[in-house]
């Protein structure tokens, strides 16, 4: 509590001379109030102080000022720069030393704080995960360091409560029904009270509302919503993961009154006063089942170099800020790639219809116009709005074809569009010899495309190639979102730009330690730049251990993300980047061309729609919005994957070890592109050691090695899709040799699976008191999620868009 000295010095001054955003306040409300720095910055000084307290302290003299008041002093409990303590005082959470976050789960049953601020992760035990799910704002006293290091934190108070509905596998356990949550980092299962299963079926999936949140000692109750529809039924997994990473996915009715007010054609009036490029032969190249197009090229001689068009198209001037599609665009922030299905950013009639390049149809655009010189340098660049009429809707397939075999292709139906196709691949020799220069990170990875048969079942998974033409966009694509922030940037109008960060120190130390075994080193020193990555890929290129040397190199690198400040990017080796190219799709994309509009048009910076706060705030926004949709495909990938294998159950393949733990052997089906684990408790004999330096599994006795590259011959023996494990045990010569055998059967009740048949019915110990075990006691998982390393042929955009 304060002194009485302190408290009289406090009201010998009226709290509006001392607000330090008073101006702000003022400007906002017509009774304005203490701003929330003035809270803190008195709570700093003589707080914890109860609300009575505070209002005398500041002497609000309109009692009808009070009421707003004890708004704000709650709305900044919610957001965490506050605490209410027992006593009914407010401090703040960073003098009691709390740090305010979102909690991230783990399917293993802990969890991290990121937190509010910059600042690194807090780990969260199992214990402190009990009352909580993935996504849920706290408050966390960090309490020590762990063996590792690392912070770990104690939960104070829920903030938030982020899930208020679970999508999942609805279960019965000796007469209990429980939603398990398909959302892997949620681990504990939803209780079910028999009158709310709302006509449900044991073994559907289903959408349960939370009732009552879980405590330390107690389940989450819920009651269903909604049946998805059966458990292995066709476009079951996208429905349910759609709900289960919270994808906006319906039209709001403002939505779509606004899309049906948009006319079908470019009208006259919209084309006045824009760049008429409709004779030029802009095409567009993408791949065969891309629906959308959202940019055409264009490439000619210019001197010694080349004049290069990458036409856009003009998303913004459909989408005006603050319109219900605006809102709806910035909810969704990004198109989700499902594999045959999207969930667009926009609605079909802009992102299929109107904003779409499609061929032979007037289209409004937005233009960058670049001039390239011989060594593959940008010397001038402009933008304006235009007007295009794509020429061709061309496939990757055909132009790398095309320019492979010229003559023929001249005599085929793109014989007229050939010598722009052959200058689009001249220019993008120079580009591409820039990129080298600079050290921009070139990966060779193997896409893959998962073919459909009858009742949207998986008939097969097929390695798609990267040709040509993919780089040829790409390095397109590459130049202009270089020369999109440059431009904005050099006139300081606030944007989002796309940063990739340099790696963390101690990332780089463990990665130089792995090459270091290997045989390779990465140079640089402390401070390594992206050509030495990228000297180290090419070093890796045509070993057997190349996909693990290009992992570690990938888990090194840092996530790219969304921000106001120009920070650069490491893996480009670029200065200042930022997305211009896919405004059909990104939100982050749309932004920037509103930005280049304001310009174009000369209108004042102040002006502006955006100020730095609120770009910031939308930055974070969309790069939370990226990471959900990328969690989103992954799992349903995942589940398809689970679903084809699980057919084979009980069959031999030919393997590859494409990683190594401590509890065992991560190995990719030959010709299936599925990867499974060999657990080390299959492995018959022998104790195994890990090797980390070596990425390898050491038999003590026998001195058997299983390390990255070696093949294998194993077999398939049990499929989890609750979990989307994939478990295997060695086969063939192995198990004659007697080093494999059947796994004891402890290993398969921590395995957690096993339990339960189709129907969602279980013969033995219910999941959740399974789960209850391994939160007290840390257990090796016995099989791994069904990962691929690879992006469907929806995501091919994605990428090579960076």
């Amino acid at each position: 509590m304060p002194t009485k000295k302190s408290r009289g010095k406090s009201r010998s001054n009226d709290w509006r001379a001392r607000d330090p955003e008073r101006e702000r306040e003022q400007s906002r409300y017509e009774n304005p109030l203490p701003s929330r720095a003035l809270i803190a910055e008195v709570l700093e000084k003589d707080g914890p102080l109860s609300l009575d307290t505070l209002i005398e302290h500041l002497q609000l003299k309109d009692e009808d000022s009070h009421e707003g008041f004890r708004r704000r002093l709650e709305a900044m409990v919610r957001d965490g720069e506050l605490l209410k303590n027992r006593r009914g005082a407010y401090g703040q959470a960073t003098a009691m030393n709390l740090v305010a976050g979102r909690v991230i789960g783990h399917r293993d049953g802990f969890g991290f704080l990121s937190p509010d601020e910059e600042g690194t992760d807090i780990f969260l035990p199992p214990r402190e995960m009990d009352a909580l799910m993935s996504g849920d704002r706290v408050l966390v006293r960090p309490s020590r360091e762990g063996r590792d290091g690392k912070r770990e934190g104690v939960v104070v108070e829920v903030l938030e409560r982020a899930n208020k509905t679970i999508a999942g596998r609805l279960i019965n356990e000796h007469g209990v029904y429980l939603v398990v949550p398909a959302n892997p980092k949620i681990v504990k299962d939803i209780l079910i009270p028999p009158g709310d299963l709302g006509g449900a079926k044991a073994g559907q999936m289903v959408v349960a509302e939370i009732v009552s949140p879980p405590a330390r000692r107690t389940l989450a109750v819920g009651r269903i919503t909604e049946v998805i529809g059966d458990h292995l039924g066709p476009g079951t997994e996208i429905e349910t993961a759609v709900r289960a990473f919270g994808l906006p996915h319906e039209w709001p009715k403002d939505v779509l009154d606004q899309v049906r007010n948009i006319p079908d054609e470019v009208t006259a009036k919209q084309k006045q006063g824009r760049v008429d490029l409709r004779d030029l032969p802009l095409v567009t190249i993408d791949g065969e089942d891309a629906r959308d197009f959202d940019d055409a090229v264009y490439c000619e001689p210019a001197g010694k170099g080349f004049r290069l068009l990458v036409a856009i198209a003009d998303v913004a001037a459909y989408v005006t800020p603050g319109s219900a599609l605006d809102r709806e665009a910035e909810l969704r922030g990004t198109s989700v790639y499902f594999p045959e299905q999207v969930i667009p950013m926009l609605p079909e009639a802009l992102s299929n219809g109107l904003c779409s390049l499609n061929p032979d149809v007037d289209r409004l655009c937005m233009v960058c116009d670049m001039q390239l010189d011989a060594q593959g340098q940008i010397k001038r660049a402009k933008f304006y709005e235009g007007v295009m009429r794509s020429h061709a809707r061309l496939t990757y397939t055909q132009v790398a074809d095309a320019l492979e075999q010229p003559k023929q292709a001249a005599q085929g139906k793109l014989g007229k569009l050939l010598p722009q196709l052959q200058n689009l691949q001249r220019a993008f020799a120079l580009l591409f010899n820039a990129r080298e220069q600079r050290g921009a990170i070139d990966f060779d990875s193997t896409e893959t495309r998962i073919e459909f048969g009858e009742d949207r079942k998986i008939a097969r998974i097929v390695p798609v190639q990267r040709n040509q033409a993919h780089r040829l966009i790409e390095e397109c694509m590459i130049s202009a979102n270089v020369q999109a922030a440059l431009w904005v940037l050099k006139r300081k109008l606030p944007t989002l730009y796309r940063v990739h960060e340099v790696p963390a120190a101690d990332k780089i130390t463990a990665l130089r330690e792995y090459l270091s075994a290997q045989g390779i080193l990465l140079g640089g020193g402390a401070e390594p730049q992206a050509a030495d990555f990228a000297k180290v890929a090419q070093l890796a290129r045509g070993r057997d251990d190349a996909p693990v040397i290009q992992m570690a190199i990938l888990r090194t690198l840092m996530q790219a993300r969304y921000t106001p400040e120009p920070e650069g990017h490491f893996g480009l080796a670029l200065e200042h980047y930022a997305h211009f190219t896919s405004p059909i799709r990104r939100y982050p994309d749309l932004l920037l061309h509103r930005a280049l509009k304001h310009l174009i048009h000369k209108r004042p910076v102040k002006e502006f729609t955006y100020d730095e706060a609120q770009m910031a705030a939308l930055g974070e926004h969309c790069s939370v919005t990226e990471r959900r949709a990328e969690e989103a495909t992954r799992d349903v990938v995942n589940w398809l994957k689970c679903e084809y294998m699980s057919e084979h159950v009980g069959e031999e393949f030919d393997g590859v070890i494409t990683g190594v733990a401590g509890f065992g052997v991560f190995v990719e089906l030959s010709g299936f592109y599925v990867e499974g684990m060999v657990h080390v408790s299959a492995l018959y004999n022998d104790y195994y050691e890990f090797d980390p330096r070596h990425q390898r599994l050491v038999g003590r006795r026998n001195g058997r090695t299983f390390k990255v590259g070696d093949t294998l011959k194993v077999k398939l023996t049990r499929v989890s899709l609750d979990d989307r494990k994939i478990d295997l045990e060695l086969g063939g010569a192995d198990v004659k040799d007697g080093l494999s055998q059947q796994r004891p059967d402890s290993a398969t009740r921590n395995s957690g699976s096993g339990r339960r048949s189709a129907d969602g019915k279980s013969p033995g110990k219910g999941k959740a008191g399974a789960r209850k075990q391994a939160g007290n006691k840390s257990q090796a998982p016995s099989g791994t999620k069904a990962k691929t390393g690879k992006k469907s042929p929806n995501k091919r955009k994605a990428k090579k868009r960076n």
